[in-house]
């Protein structure tokens, strides 16, 4: 009971300070909030278990060649069957093959990403259904029929959870098209490996059933989950598995060349579900740490400041017997309300948060997509709250009955006078040191993302990013022959050409920066005149593009040398069709094949193995792997990376054989999306079933690239920025607090002929002082912190000298700002009422 009466005079007591009160609040419940917020993400993303079956039990098996810069090379068939046979740690395993697909029979035709598995998926993914059934081994083989489960978050967002889908036919049209049933919807968890809509059997590919798929080795486009067997731990997996790899390697070396590096690695599937975002979420975490012991030293500060106030107070509480854990217990019930108040107001302000930060880590990890606010974020607020009151009832130092005046932790009762004592004045400096040195620590983090931010949107792109529309119009075959689909884009160019504003219309197969290494493919190996072939050596890698007529002028693209394609270049343009086939190829392949020699009418070829698998006749295929002339030489188009990088791209048209995506690109003088509607009609009019979709301009699109980079630097920076502002505030404070304290001091000196510029000079350098030395201590702390980082998360790196350099300026000079009105403040002491106050 007695600390309940010590909670109602501390209420009391608050009450008559209400300015100190809210300041306390609003400080803590920054601190609190942005912690509780982003606490809660990490354990929703990181922590929080999966809904999966025994998912401490579910692995990813991931193969990767890291010499050809591939770290997710996936599975081939041939190799998952051999896995199957000879590893006994792994009770099962469950394939996935990613795939896009056109999807007509749900609304409108649409493009999703869809995933083709075997009959065992869902059993080793430990999932269930919420509606119908899922896929079974039942399902499997060449005479299964083709069937469909639908995605949790498909059918809530996209179909309103219509429960009568179920049963409903679908076409899907990818390599081939094949009809399928809807059975089931996948209850909600974590998509992976990405963001799927559809998971179809395998029936519904017919890639995956031809023996090109079934034999191939080097054939791989399969994600590989796995189930441990009772008993065996994920080491034991992790060495069977490499063992059986290193026998694979040996029994076929053709398949695993030396200088691609292949390995193959295990972990735990939610480690590898949460691996992108881990490093970014610790460190966000470690961000609002910090902001949390910004916020708690600024209310230390003013705790300390009232507390000497308050002199008088307490050495009458002590003179009437009152005991250092009776004060101390006081003190504690002061702050376990206003920190209370504090974690109240940021636990409901954490909440908006939350939604904003969960969106912000999907870039990250797909485990974010679905996240929701729980309970955590009410219990984390209590313990932070716990833990501010707790620091702050101990930070002031209290009188003892034995105090006089004459000793630093005595308080004279007979003056009743404000006076600060040395410990209490060094104390408040060290929280303003401590402030400043995890401002500085968050700037320059800030600073690097910001600079970093700032170098990816000045790169030049070389391409008229401004003026080009992108819009993908997948190609669908509907029982066409490849020919009358290329001759579907051709009309289609023809007809957008017309439109007003139209300057040049033309067809890719990838979106620069938005397809690039996915639609686009690994680069394939090539040779070309003169190259020799070194026994055990991989030829060079080429990125293969297909393109119409036209897209270098479509996308602002000079060709250096030679010329673009034209009508004639086509094999079957209705007077050759034998017409030897033709390429372009970018500066720098030109430049590393045919040193100091012109590139035209010399001949490159693909010499890749993989190409053996690809879809056609054995005319078509033989084409493709036959000596190709040079007509034209092109600048770099690096549709990869947001800061260009040399490339090697080989150019081929779109005729020559079976296309995979259908891109438009619309160059125009007038304003881009106006001609989306127009098109879409267009489109639309010529295939009822067509899809249309994603128009956005090459500069959005590179925009959209840059988005995890701009919330990097966005989010960070306003971590830093209110760091920053509590820091200047804190600084002001402390400053402030040391004239009011020194007015006697300072009247003297004046009564004595200093003059006022000396007093106002003082205070700027004492608070500069603070400055340096909190800059100094935080470039120390964030020194061992990102090496201390860098050995965990590979990610992270030492910030570059200019941000360091610029985040000591802009706190260096915040701090003489925030010193400027205390030391005015100081110099207009009246020497009178200096004097007199004694």
């Amino acid at each position: 009971m007695s600390f309940v009466r010590d909670l109602r005079v501390a209420a009391h007591s608050l009450i008559r300070t209400p300015g100190l009160a809210i300041a306390v609040v609003l400080t803590l419940a920054l601190g609190i909030g942005a912690n509780a917020a982003i606490f809660t993400l990490v354990r929703g993303v990181l922590l929080k278990p999966l809904v999966n079956r025994g998912e401490d039990r579910l692995i990813y098996i991931r193969q990767s060649a890291s010499g050809i810069g591939d770290e997710n090379a996936a599975f081939s068939v041939p190799e998952l069957q051999d896995l199957r046979a000879s590893v006994k740690t792994v009770s099962a395993f469950g394939d996935f093959s990613a795939m896009d697909f056109t999807m007509i029979g749900l609304g409108e035709p649409r493009s999703i990403q869809g995933g083709v598995v075997g009959g065992t998926y869902f059993d080793v993914m430990g999932l269930r259904p919420v509606l119908g059934r899922l896929i079974g081994p039942q399902d499997d083989g060449p005479a299964a029929a083709g069937v469909v489960v639908l995605t949790y978050r498909f059918w809530a967002t996209a179909l309103h959870k219509d429960p009568s889908v179920i049963g409903k036919t679908v076409r899907l049209g990818s390599i081939g098209d094949r009809s399928a049933t809807v059975i089931g919807v996948l209850e909600p968890c974590v998509p992976y490996p990405q963001d799927t809509e559809i998971i179809s059997n395998i029936v519904t590919s017919p890639h995956h059933l031809s023996a090109t798929m079934v034999t191939g080795r080097i054939h791989r486009m399969t994600e590989l989950f796995g189930r441990l067997a009772p008993g065996a731990t994920l080491d034991q997996a992790r060495a069977e598995l490499r063992t059986a790899y290193s026998a694979m390697q040996k029994e076929h070396p053709e398949a695993y060349a030396q200088e691609s590096n292949f390995q193959i690695g295990v972990k735990l599937l939610r480690d590898q579900i949460t691996s992108g975002a881990r490093t970014v979420l610790l460190v966000l975490l470690a961000a609002s740490g910090l902001v949390f012991i910004i916020a708690c030293s600024n209310v230390a500060n003013l705790v300390l400041a009232r507390t000497v106030r308050r002199e008088g107070e307490l050495a009458v509480r002590v003179a009437l017997g009152a005991s250092r854990g009776a004060l101390r217990r006081m003190l504690l019930a002061e702050s376990l309300l206003l920190c209370g108040a504090g974690a109240a107001v940021g636990v409901i302000s954490a909440q908006p948060m939350v939604a904003v930060l969960a969106r912000y880590a999907a870039r990250f990890s797909v485990r974010a997509l679905d996240f929701r606010v729980d309970s955590s974020l009410l219990w984390v607020g209590a313990a932070l709250a716990v833990i501010a009151a707790v620091i702050l009832a101990f930070v002031p130092r209290l009188p003892s009955s034995s105090g006089t005046s004459g000793r630093p932790d005595g308080l004279n009762l007979a003056s009743g006078s404000v006076r600060i004592t040395g410990n209490t004045s060094r104390r408040q400096r060290i929280f303003a040191v401590t402030q400043i040195a995890a401002s500085f620590v968050l700037l320059a983090g800030a600073s690097t993302l910001i600079t970093t931010l700032i170098a990816l949107q000045r790169a030049q792109t070389g391409l008229d990013t401004q003026h080009v529309l992108a819009i993908d119009v997948p190609a669908m075959s509907d029982g066409k022959t490849p020919q009358q689909v290329v001759d579907f884009y051709k009309d289609a160019i023809r007809r957008i050409d017309a439109l007003p504003g139209v300057t040049e219309t033309a067809f890719g197969d990838v979106v620069p920066w938005r397809d690039g290494g996915g639609t686009g493919g690994p680069a394939l190996q090539f040779s070309a005149d003169g190259h020799v072939h070194a026994a055990g050596v991989e030829d060079p890698r080429a990125l293969s593009r297909s393109i119409s007529p036209g897209f270098f002028a479509a996308l602002g693209v000079p060709i250096i040398a030679g010329r673009d394609f034209n009508a004639l270049d086509s094999k079957n343009n209705g007077e050759n069709n034998n017409r030897e086939p033709v390429v372009i190829v970018s500066e720098t392949l030109a430049r590393r094949m045919f040193p100091n020699q012109d590139a035209i009418n010399r001949h490159v070829y693909w010499t890749d193995p993989v190409l053996q698998f690809f879809p056609g006749t054995d005319l078509e295929r033989a084409r493709l792997l036959a000596p190709h002339r040079i007509i034209g030489v092109t600048a770099d188009v690096d549709d990869e990376h947001v800061v260009p990088e040399p490339t090697t791209t080989i150019y081929s048209s779109f005729d020559e054989g079976a296309l995979f995506g259908g891109r438009l690109f619309i160059h125009t003088a007038a304003n881009p999306y106006a001609l989306v509607p127009s098109v879409t009609r267009m489109i639309r009019d010529m295939s009822a079933n067509q899809p249309v979709e994603r128009a956005a301009t090459l500069e959005d699109i590179r925009a959209e690239v840059l988005t995890p980079d701009r919330l990097n630097s966005l989010v960070f920076g306003v971590f830093a920025g209110v760091a920053l502002l509590i820091a200047v505030v804190g600084v002001a404070g402390v400053l402030a607090f040391s004239v009011s304290a020194r007015t006697r001091e300072f009247g003297i000196r004046l009564a004595l002929g200093s003059e006022p510029q000396r007093l106002l000079k003082g205070v700027i350098v004492e608070g500069t002082m603070m400055a340096a030395a909190g800059v100094l201590a935080g470039a120390a702390f964030g020194l061992v912190l990102a090496r201390l980082a860098g050995r965990y998360f590979l990610d992270v790196r030492m910030p570059g000298a200019l941000p360091v350099f610029v985040s000591a300026f802009v706190l260096m000079a915040v701090a003489v700002i925030a010193s400027v009105l205390p030391a005015a403040r100081a110099a207009r002491v009246d020497v009178m009422e200096a004097l007199r106050s004694e």
